[in-house]
């Protein structure tokens, strides 16, 4: 989970290698015109997520498989607890200039870089209470990998 530009495909395709799982692109999941939006440069809204979210938590009931999912506010993450109450998730963290650094240089993707500040405006940390870790998203992608899965519920102690 994180804001644009903070790794969420790059660490999910590793982390799923790593674990044997297969993996999915939230992205995936969008229906068109939320694309649409973002394309142009308009932040989603709640209701422009919530059949995008029902959607990833679906994909998720059944367990054994990693999602790079931005899950930028509690609430989206209880929608996707919902479909998977065992749902662990890795905050990929990093500064906004940092995000917005990333999301400029990359090509041939809908989010632009003009949005990344309404994704920090919204993001809402992983809770004492909730089932994650939050990771630096500078490090090495081994690295990163490595912090989460010693996090993981199945593989700590």
């Amino acid at each position: 989970m994180g804001v644009a530009g903070c790794g969420k495909s790059t660490v999910g395709r590793a982390l799923a290698e790593r674990l044997g799982l297969p993996y999915a692109e939230a992205d995936a999941f969008h229906p068109p015109a939320n694309v649409t939006k973002m394309h142009g440069g308009v932040p989603l809204t709640d209701a422009d997520r919530a059949p995008w979210l029902a959607a990833i938590a679906d994909s998720i009931k059944d367990g054994g498989v990693v999602v790079s999912c931005s899950a930028l506010k509690r609430a989206y993450r209880d929608v996707l607890r919902g479909g998977n109450p065992e749902a662990f998730f890795v905050h990929l963290v990093l500064t906004p200039e940092t995000a917005t650094a990333r999301v400029s240089g990359r090509a041939g993707h809908f989010m632009p870089s003009t949005l990344v500040a309404s994704q920090f405006a919204i993001l809402e940390p992983l809770g004492p209470d909730e089932d994650g870790v939050g990771v630096d998203a500078t490090l090495p992608v081994d690295e990163i990998v490595a912090k989460a899965i010693s996090r993981m519920p199945t593989h700590r102690g």
